[in-house]
């Protein structure tokens, strides 16, 4: 094998020993493709001893993928002659596939002639699936963006109609005849905003009330009403871990999750089928985290949704993350469920993996950081319901149908309202003001000053100013990662002329 290596044995142990230890397969042919050696790497990646692949011809290890004017090219590159470089997907010993890196060299005798060839093949299977990862993540933080900031601008809207059209309820007696209408543009805006709700959870830019749950009561509380969602003729089992660890989470974000994953496992199974929802403490290493791109390497609580249903080809499953993003007929969905989930997860620090073959199922594993704290009960809801006020309030909103709105709103609770179209303006009405002024309540983006800065100048005047943000997205420049910080009060649009009521109620009956 190395007749024109000068006659030095020891040269030639430290050659092969350095081949035997390489971690790229070393593959040496004769001409016609019979294998005369391979090295261990070889061995580990394909499954085939040496003694199993010596004098076969690589053949055996194709998996179909290529093309039969693919190998023809190769053959004709390496017979000419010339180094042929390129990537193959080959299969191994147990069938599964592997991507491979080659370079083929002739090799060439003392004459010139060729007498065989030497190939250096790596295993790139989990690099290129990496990039795929990579790339995909890239991809849906673009979409996520843009989900955003089309979140934001129609929050606007849906704050304008479907306050308005409550405002209109107000007015209209039980039996006005143009009371339907009303109820109708209602019930068409609220389908409109659970929409961008859903927009606002894959961008990451949802308001969440995170604390401490056990994932395990969380889905046993759910478990009645999911099935009576799916039907009978769908199986739910649950293998929960009873030593699970907690989470930190919005519980209503959580069930939301479960939800999704269970209803879209259901339209996989039309005949029927079983879904399948386990829970498990997984601790990813250094050398596990790679399992999951993204994933840090601490300790996660994994969430497994798994159906029995028809599964998924490669194309479909890495779009099913991205908004609207369907394969059900018209009207028979809005193709945001995954995305929520998507953003949901990522929001609560965590990451989605996907497994689906088709014919066979799909499964779902959602990776969520584990916290080692106490669960922390529900607090008791109260309904709020809005009181009237007498207090000066000065609203900053730079969309005008929003600020028209939202100071109609708030004088038929009562309240003066001084406007602004600006952060500038705003704080010219303010200087001018003579009376006193209790709460701001101002939109959080506004061209020129966000509203962050306008409070920060306010409070320079009058330190103890109450604020309230407004916006149809959080934004990072108020609320860092996405989630409420202690003392800062914040609406989320569209909402009611009652939220809002509520809303400034509780600001302004706040401790300073």
């Amino acid at each position: 094998m190395f007749s024109n290596v000068a006659n030095d044995s020891g040269t030639i142990k430290i050659l092969v020993a350095a081949i035997e230890q390489m971690v790229e397969m070393l593959v040496i042919t004769e001409v016609d493709g019979k294998i005369r050696y391979c090295n261990p790497a070889f061995e580990k990646v394909t499954g085939y001893s040496k003694e199993e692949a010596i004098g076969q011809n690589p053949k055996f290890l194709q998996s179909g993928r290529q093309s039969t004017e693919f190998y023809a090219q190769l053959w004709a590159t390496i017979k000419n002659g010339e180094v042929w470089k390129g990537r193959f997907i080959n299969r191994r010993k147990d069938t599964s596939y592997y991507d491979q890196e080659s370079t083929i060299s002739p090799i060439r005798g003392a004459s010139g002639e060729i007498s065989g060839f030497v190939a250096l093949n790596l295993d790139i299977t989990e690099k290129l699936e990496l990039e795929r990862r990579y790339l995909q993540a890239q991809k849906l933080e673009s979409v996520g963006r843009l989900a955003g900031g089309l979140a934001h601008d129609f929050n606007n809207l849906l704050t304008v109609i479907n306050g308005y059209s409550e405002l209109l309820l107000h007015k209209l007696g039980p039996t006005d005849p143009l009371r339907r209408y009303a109820t109708e543009i209602g019930k068409a805006g609220g389908h409109a905003a659970s929409l961008t709700t859903q927009l606002l959870a894959f961008s990451r830019k949802q308001a969440i009330e995170p604390r401490v749950l056990d994932v395990n009561a969380e889905i046993r509380g759910a478990a009645p009403m999911l099935q009576r969602l799916i039907g009978e003729g769908i199986a739910i089992e649950l293998l929960l871990d009873s030593s699970l660890g907690k989470i930190k989470a919005d519980p209503q974000q959580i069930q939301q999750i479960i939800m999704n994953l269970v209803i879209n496992g259901r339209d996989a199974m039309a005949d029927g089928g079983r879904i399948e929802i386990a829970t498990v403490n997984i601790d990813l290493s250094e050398d596990g985290a790679g399992v999951c791109f993204d994933v840090a390497p601490k300790p996660y609580v994994l969430i497994t949704v798994t159906d029995t249903g028809h599964g998924m080809n490669e194309s479909i499953r890495h779009q099913v993350f991205e908004p609207f993003f369907t394969t059900k007929e018209v009207g028979k969905g809005t193709g945001l469920g995954l995305s929520t989930v998507y953003g949901i997860v990522h929001q609560s620090g965590g990451w989605v993996d996907l497994w689906s073959e088709v014919d066979v199922g799909t499964s779902f594993k959602i990776y969520l950081p584990r916290v080692e704290e106490a669960v922390i009960a529900e607090p008791e809801k109260i309904g709020a319901r809005a009181k009237r006020g007498s207090e000066t309030i000065l609203l900053v909103d730079d969309q005008d149908a929003v600020r028209s709105y939202v100071k109609t709103a708030l004088e038929e609770y009562g309240y003066r309202v001084v406007e602004a179209s600006s952060g500038n303006d705003a704080i010219l009405a303010a200087n001018c003001h003579l009376g006193v002024i209790d709460l701001l309540v101002t939109d959080v983006v506004m061209r020129g000053m966000s509203g962050k800065q306008l409070a920060e100048k306010l409070r320079l005047t009058c330190g103890t100013l109450k604020v309230l943000f407004v916006s149809g997205e959080i934004s990072e420049a108020i609320l860092p990662n996405s989630v409420p910080v202690a003392g800062v009060s914040f609406l989320q649009k569209p909402f009611t002329p009652d939220a809002i009521a509520v809303k400034v109620r509780q600001a302004l009956d706040s401790d300073p």
